[in-house]
């Protein structure tokens, strides 16, 4: 048997070891995050997203034109989500660089609370703070994503160039939520 200092010292080692693949999360700019405010029903979440704004985080500086997809992939019979996030590394013009992961619904959550994870076996909390009513094609047209720390926040769309009423309800709805917009970066997309 291994004793507890061992594994502890491990545990310790391995923990530093993650965090220096990848980088220190950035400062907390929420210190009381909310529970998500509105279930979320899958069908209408699943899809193409593009990232408004974010906190920047250390696995993505520097990333512009940034997408989320979101589909099912079926699993021993389970539904469960595939997530493929893509952006241009320093630029529109940059390198293309994509991350495929997957994410499962939390159970008692409405749909509203995800567990994804890109490495492994590894999950991250990936909560849906808020979300607009489903458009003509069922789909939500905006949402407000988090997790518990505060340190993390997305605001995605389904489209790359959001109108400025959306801007502005983006902001106004973040604030809302408790976060410092002062930690904002707004994403470069793409023109029409």
């Amino acid at each position: 048997m291994f004793s507890k200092k061992i594994i502890a010292s491990a545990l310790a080692g391995w923990a530093l070891n993650l965090g220096a693949c990848v980088g220190s999360p950035g400062p907390v700019g929420n210190i009381a995050v909310p529970q998500p405010s509105r279930p979320v029903a899958l069908p209408a979440y699943l899809g193409t997203w593009y990232e408004y704004g974010r906190y920047e985080a250390p696995f993505q500086t520097g990333c512009e034109g940034v997408t989320a997809e979101y589909s099912l992939r079926e699993t021993s019979g389970n539904a469960k989500i595939r997530v493929v996030n893509s952006c241009y590394k320093n630029g529109l013009d940059g390198e293309f660089d994509q991350s495929t992961g997957k994410a499962k619904v939390v159970a008692g959550s409405q749909g509203a609370k995800l567990k994804v994870s890109f490495f492994g076996p590894f999950y991250g909390d990936y909560w849906v703070l808020d979300r607009g009513d489903p458009d003509a094609s069922g789909q939500y047209p905006w949402s407000i994503v988090g997790e518990p720390s505060g340190r993390y926040l997305w605001m995605l769309t389904r489209e790359a160039r959001p109108s400025p009423e959306l801007k502005a309800r983006l902001e106004e709805r973040v604030r809302e939520l408790g976060y410092d917009w002062s930690l904002v970066r707004l994403t470069q997309q793409p023109g029409p």
